[in-house]
């Protein structure tokens, strides 16, 4: 554990099963978290939808053990968040938020520990008086001690592209077009064992999620892919939606996929497979951000949130909340015409 932190007695990280039905990069994402606050303080994971030999099961808690201020429930399961904060009423719940737009309020007080600057933004706005914490997913550390930053061999596979998430264009259009140009394009749809490796093997990555995402009506909550790239010393190609452009700096850290014209992204990509070291981000630039999203650095980020949430339910007082937005909407409005009739001649002002 960090020497003098201050953190909870017990985390409970709230998923819906561990098995491959439920896999995920937010199953992924919930689990290296737990191993990670670990360090911390002791942590679960307990399921709600399928029971497991090796977790425990959200009923059975809930009816075993009373509420206690000491241990933190994490909820973070999408659409399952309004139901999960429900059956938790009396427990001290915490959201840890990826993706958002999903529509729903939170209650007030319960705190928000969003994974991007893109989730934080939309909780500062949605629900501007509850606590707010950024905690980034963290960078396995496999990505950043195997990632092949330095080498400058030559890399068999010319353009990696992973099927799932990446849109029409670029599978339709683009691809067809990068092997019509002569580069030697792989598209990976089946599980991988090591994907550092197949990452390590290629000069270029294409990252194009806008469009899957809109589809679904919910945000981009992080996008490690882009970043596990760079991480392997991968030219990077990417949409710029929701999360993606915390990090995403167009021209410095990679570069903007599907620019206007198909012909401007082949003359690009052919052009970084060609001479990848100038279309890379600068070392210190790339060290200082894979820094930044390490676990070492996301573990101080973990325990300066606890240290604020444990100062936060020291503190007496209901929780503050703010108005729901169609109030606001009509006392504006009322406002306005308030205004409007003070300025006729013969109405009395107030």
């Amino acid at each position: 554990m960090l020497p003098d932190s201050v953190s909870p007695a017990l985390v409970r990280f709230l998923v819906p099963g561990t098995s491959g039905r439920f896999r995920c990069g937010g199953l992924s994402v919930e689990q290296q978290t737990a191993r990670l606050v670990a360090n911390l303080c002791p942590t679960e994971l307990v399921t709600y939808c399928e029971r497991s030999g090796d977790h425990p099961y959200l009923d059975d808690c809930l009816r075993q053990d009373p509420p206690d201020a000491q241990v933190l429930w994490v909820v973070s399961w999408g659409f399952d968040v309004p139901g999960l904060i429900r059956r938790l009423r009396g427990h001290r719940v915490a959201y840890h938020a990826h993706s958002s737009q999903y529509g729903f309020g939170l209650p007030p007080g319960v705190p928000v520990l969003a994974v991007s600057r893109n989730t934080l933004g939309y909780w500062g706005n949605k629900a501007p008086r509850n606590p707010l914490l950024l905690v980034p997913n963290a960078l396995d550390q496999a990505w950043i001690d195997r990632g092949d930053r330095s080498s400058g061999r030559r890399r068999p596979i010319d353009v990696l592209v992973q099927a799932r998430k990446s849109s029409p264009y670029v599978l339709k259009q683009l691809v067809p077009a990068l092997r019509q140009a002569g580069l030697e394009v792989e598209v990976q749809a089946g599980w991988v064992d090591d994907l550092v490796d197949l990452f390590n093997r290629s000069t270029v990555y294409l990252y194009d999620s806008a469009e899957y995402w809109r589809g679904r009506g919910v945000t981009e909550g992080f996008g490690l892919p882009p970043l596990e790239a760079l991480a392997c010393g991968c030219v990077v190609f990417s949409s710029l939606n929701h999360a993606l452009a915390d990090y995403g700096d167009p021209g410095t850290t990679l570069h903007q996929i599907g620019c206007g014209r198909l012909r401007f992204d082949v003359e690009r990509i052919k052009a970084a497979v060609a001479a990848p070291q100038g279309w890379r981000p600068s070392a210190d630039r790339l060290d200082t951000l894979l820094q930044e999203c390490s676990e070492a650095a996301l573990l101080y980020r973990w325990r300066d949130a606890f240290a604020h949430l444990d100062a936060l339910e020291a503190a007496s007082g209901p929780p503050l909340s703010s108005p729901s937005t169609g109030r606001l909407r009509l006392q504006q409005l009322l406002a306005r015409l308030q205004r409007v009739v003070n300025r006729l001649p013969v109405w009395p002002s107030r």
